[in-house]
């Protein structure tokens, strides 16, 4: 797999039906090796080890009803208090991060409210911190570590 702009981590990769499959340690089970996967593996990673949210306050590929429409997002974090405070978006290092990656996400936020949004190709990463109040958002240079957002409340 290709090198993201991330930390490296040890992964248990395996071959079945000609297919590689990767361990999802939040899921707990084999999934297959897709380029986003690998991307979404990583951050997951990064996610623990570097800004160290605790894996059982991380939901993989979160059910979200957009305009009546089951939608999946890839990453959804919570805080102590199981409020939804982060969704991460991931993409292959073969996709673009475009207005559509944004709007995507935003898509899934109409429902969650979430404060803090992720943009990820492996290469590039984007965090945005919502203002509800003011109707906006703002770039962020840093994705905030746990303990910054764990008590958070809407």
């Amino acid at each position: 797999m290709e090198n993201l702009n991330l930390p490296t981590y040890s992964f248990k990769i395996k071959s079945e039906l000609q297919r590689k499959l990767i361990f999802d340690s939040i899921r707990k089970k084999y999934v297959v090796l897709t380029p986003e996967e690998w991307v979404r593996q990583n951050f997951i990673q990064y996610l623990v080890n570097e800004k160290r949210y605790p894996g059982s306050l991380i939901a993989i590929e979160k059910k979200v009803d957009v305009n009546l429409l089951p939608q999946r997002s890839d990453i959804v974090l919570y805080n102590n208090n199981a409020q939804p405070v982060m969704i991460v978006e991931c993409k292959s290092v073969k996709v673009k991060i475009t207005q559509d990656v944004f709007n995507q996400i935003a898509r899934y936020n109409m429902k969650l409210r979430v404060p803090f949004l992720v943009v990820t190709n492996g290469l590039q990463h984007y965090c945005c911190q919502m203002d509800y109040n003011k109707k906006s958002f703002k770039f962020i240079s840093e994705i905030p570590v746990y303990e910054s957002i764990k008590d958070l409340q809407d």
